[in-house]
């Protein structure tokens, strides 16, 4: 990967909508992806939604409040966070 394409993948701005998350890049685009994508945003309240920390100079997001972390580089790719398994499966299976 080259030095402009490390840049353009950059997060300089990011909101949470009820239905996405929206994050701007350093290149001037922007970017979004459904809100169900993050169980734990999905769960937060608006106020731990808004509180969110942008991390290596723009390599990815944290909310502290719920413990969620999002790269730009995942955002792109279109990952969607997986939820924990439920412990009733786990009880299923031993």
């Amino acid at each position: 990967m080259n030095t402009a394409a490390a840049s353009e993948s950059r997060i300089v701005g990011l909101e949470v909508t009820e239905d996405a998350i929206v994050a701007r890049l350093a290149d001037d685009r922007t970017i979004s992806v459904p809100l169900a994508w993050s169980w734990r945003l999905a769960d937060a309240t608006p106020a731990q939604r808004r509180r969110v920390e942008i991390l290596g100079g723009g390599e990815g997001v944290h909310w502290p409040d719920i413990d969620e972390d999002i790269s730009a580089r995942g955002l792109l790719q279109g990952v969607p966070a997986r939820p924990p398994k439920s412990t009733t499966a786990k009880r299923r299976r031993a």
